[in-house]
């Protein structure tokens, strides 16, 4: 995994002062290998309950940028001080379906515990880049969004979680710009509008 790949990216952003938000894509690495550390989010939230993320959110008052509201809620739902992380760069901004608009950070962060906040993290969960960039453990489809027409939406599929929505496009294009690993040109299947999603 090679992260100046993230720093050579010029990302593309999107403004709206209303809606914004900021997540840290967290890199760990250890022994020669790398791993990127999610949340599974509590059943008790009201947006995306039981999904895998990053570990983000609205941006506050108080936080001076985005990066600053990564940051802070990486301290609030993994215990991740924000001097341990070392930022090193951002990918592109997205909006997702809750309609906020979401600057994705990346950083590499200490091998260690981290301690998920009892309301809103139900596991933290830190998955190889190896197999989250394994072709068997890949799929996408396209899917009719009642406001965005077909969008395409990926799947990593890795011990049991899947990772999938606005964090699957944000993973995506970071294993893009820092693996060999590319999104297949083609989709495995056209879903039905009302068909089932993951969870």
């Amino acid at each position: 995994m090679d992260l100046t790949g993230v720093g050579r990216h010029t990302p593309s952003k999107l403004t709206d002062p209303e809606r914004e938000a900021a997540v840290l894509a967290p890199v760990i690495r250890q022994d020669g290998r790398e791993e990127i550390l999610f949340t599974k989010r509590s059943e008790q939230l009201g947006d995306h309950p039981g999904q895998m993320s990053f570990p983000g959110g609205s941006r506050e008052p108080e936080d001076d940028d985005l990066e600053a509201t990564a940051l802070r809620e990486a301290h609030e739902e993994i215990g991740l001080s924000p001097s341990e992380a070392d930022v090193v760069g951002v990918i592109d901004d997205i909006e997702t379906v809750t309609r906020y608009i979401v600057r994705p950070y990346v950083g590499v962060i200490p091998d260690r515990a981290y301690t998920p906040d009892e309301y809103e993290v139900a596991e933290i969960v830190r998955l190889s880049v190896a197999a989250l960039t394994d072709p068997t453990n890949y799929e996408s489809e396209y899917r009719d969004h009642p406001e965005y027409g077909p969008i395409r939406i990926h799947y990593f599929h890795v011990d049991g979680y899947t990772v999938w929505g606005a964090t699957g496009r944000m993973l995506a294009q970071l294993l893009e710009l820092t693996t060999d690993w590319e999104v297949p040109p083609e989709v495995d299947r056209v879903a039905d509008p009302d068909a089932e999603l993951p969870i």
